[in-house]
């Protein structure tokens, strides 16, 4: 259960250290290996891709058709259909009203200066095969790429038993264009660079495992990425007016997730920390997943004793999580003290999986304390800004030559010229 520790004491010391030693893996030897792939794809193209999928997931990579999508989707049925599109038409309503439109203004020197907002061409969506299906990644991932003009969209997922029909009826309701049953490091490199029927992409986003991630890293400036995600955490930060078996639910619905996902409580009475573990017991043997809840918990469920609310919020700003819950009787006065986190909910009404999967903000949120300058996945995050710029002769004739003792100044001759000739 949760480990209880008084904010800012030795004892929080002590259970920080602890939890990042076991969150430490060989990330040389994850890169290392990543690379040795990438490199393999870069040269020796879908051979390579082919290679590596037989030798990873047992199965050869291949396009997904359309009539696949469509039976997968009817085999589903209407409820499960039903609730994948109620939650892709909430997610494109709010990824829309997020598109910039770009504007163009008259600036002091009578230019004609502002920024144009254009979606990217072509976009790679990875979709995890490892431990569980996840339609819903589907949608966080393909409706905010679709609200912003995408032209392409192009899904990767391995071929491996959680090549599920949710998976692929997502893909459809969401409208991607191109799915293709690969995996790994392999098909991350293969979206980079282009392999076989797979063309290059200009972004990659998606989570995955460690091997994911460092392929991710390694080729960000080739293509672009949209984070390097980590394990699921989720805060709660709570009053004595929180429920306690709420609470306990909330944690649990991180804790299944992975044996490394991080769960938080901050709270200012020790006593709901207690009751909240009482409920984790009695909740916990009811999971199909509890032995995963189990270690997650036991290795990073920590509960933070705090002197007041300003405290809790210090604390959780500090911690910077994925998804941070506020329960407590007047949100309202504590969220300005909120700054870092991926996802904030509000009220007790507000449980964390309802922004999993229906509410409408993309459930792919920066983790590992990243929220501290890391955004939320969103349509903001497939457009690109180009700066506008236009002089008339007038305008110009009257400024022009500041610029060209700047380039002067700078000794570059070619320049300067460019301008004066023009005066």
């Amino acid at each position: 259960m949760l480990t209880v520790v008084r904010h800012n004491s030795p004892e929080q010391a002590r259970r920080s250290e602890e939890m990042r030693r076991k969150r430490a893996v060989s990330e040389a030897q994850v890169s290392e290996k990543a690379q040795s792939i990438i490199s393999a794809v870069e040269t020796d193209g879908w051979d390579a891709v082919t290679r590596f999928s037989l030798e990873f997931d047992k199965a050869a990579p291949r396009a997904v058709s359309r009539g696949e999508l469509e039976e997968a989707r009817a085999r589903c049925g209407a409820d499960v259909t039903g609730a994948m599109e109620h939650a892709a038409r909430n997610i494109l309503d709010y990824q829309r009203r997020l598109v910039p439109s770009g504007a163009v203004w008259e600036g002091p020197d009578g230019a004609k200066l502002g920024q144009l907002v254009r979606p990217l061409g072509c976009v790679g969506m990875y979709v995890p095969g490892g431990t569980a299906a996840y339609p819903s990644s589907v949608l966080m991932n393909a409706c905010p790429a679709k609200a912003a003009g995408v032209e392409r969209l192009i899904m990767v997922t391995p071929p491996t038993r959680f090549l599920k029909d949710e998976v692929l009826a997502a893909a459809l309701i969401a409208g991607v264009d191109e799915v293709y049953a690969v995996g790994g490091v392999q098909a991350v490199a293969a979206l980079a660079f282009g392999a076989g029927p797979v063309s290059a992409a200009d972004k990659i986003v998606g989570p995955g495992n460690a091997y994911v991630q460092a392929a991710k890293r390694i080729l960000y400036g080739r293509i672009d990425i949209d984070m390097t995600a980590g394990p699921s955490e989720v805060l709660v930060l709570a009053d004595a007016s929180a429920d306690p078996g709420n609470i306990a639910a909330d944690l649990l619905s991180q804790a299944e997730h992975d044996v490394l996902a991080a769960c938080y409580l901050v709270t200012t009475d020790e006593k709901l920390a207690l009751a909240v573990n009482e409920q984790l017991s009695a909740q916990i043997a009811r999971l199909s997943r509890s032995e995963i809840a189990r270690i997650s918990l036991a290795d990073f469920g920590t509960a933070f004793i705090c002197e007041d609310l300003d405290e809790c919020a210090d604390c959780a700003n500090a911690l910077a999580p994925e998804h941070l819950e506020l329960m407590v009787s007047d949100p309202d006065a504590l969220i300005p003290k909120i700054r870092n986190a991926g996802a904030l909910f509000v009220g007790a009404w507000t449980p964390e999986p309802v922004g999993d999967y229906i509410a409408g903000p993309s459930h792919v949120l920066p983790t590992a304390g990243t929220a501290r300058f890391f955004s939320p996945l969103s349509a903001l995050s497939f457009v690109k800004y180009i700066s506008y710029i236009e002089y008339d002769r007038e305008s110009f004739s009257k400024h022009a030559e500041k610029a060209a003792l700047m380039a002067d100044s700078e000794g570059l001759d070619a320049h300067a010229a460019s301008i004066r000739r023009r005066l």
